[in-house]
């Protein structure tokens, strides 16, 4: 992986609080000429460092008034990447982690309802091969979603 500057920790801080920003903007914002920052976040995004600029959509507006996380026990962690490709035929899982702890994975997902959820839990997810229980958390409510910060090299040394 590239070594990432100042400059570029500039851009990703500006961009994390705003990805719609126009790179004239950001241009102006760190002293450097708007072709240096397309090629920056170019790079950026090449490298993997940056990984999405979309705009998130809220599950509510669609109906899905349920936040759920799950952890699911498998009857062996091997099964986790085949599980992984079942997971993913379920739009309604929108996050899927290995995990170590209580859990061999964790899975966020929305439902519209109650009985939405007990549908996907009971004849979708239980129904997997390999999987031998699961734990419904409820999310009562979403109190703040971020990005991790970008710090820069003398706030580090300070830190």
């Amino acid at each position: 992986m590239e070594k990432i500057d100042n400059l570029d920790k500039k851009i990703m801080n500006i961009l994390s609080k705003n990805a719609r920003i126009p790179f004239k903007d950001v241009a102006t914002e760190c002293n450097v000429s708007r072709a240096a920052i397309h090629q920056r976040v170019q790079r950026l995004m090449e490298t993997g460092v940056i990984t999405g600029s979309g705009f998130d959509v809220s599950p509510k507006a669609l109906g899905y008034r349920t936040c759920t996380y799950v952890g699911i026990t498998l009857e062996r962690g091997s099964m986790y990447k085949e599980v992984v490709k079942r997971l993913e035929l379920i739009p309604e899982v929108v996050e899927c982690h290995f995990t170590t702890g209580p859990y061999t994975m964790l899975a966020k997902l929305f439902a519209r309802d109650n009985e939405q959820l007990m549908h996907l839990l009971n004849s979708q997810l239980q129904e997997i091969p390999g999987v031998v229980a699961t734990e419904t958390l409820i999310s009562l409510e979403q109190s703040f979603k971020r990005e991790i910060p970008v710090h820069f090299e003398d706030e580090e040394q300070g830190a």
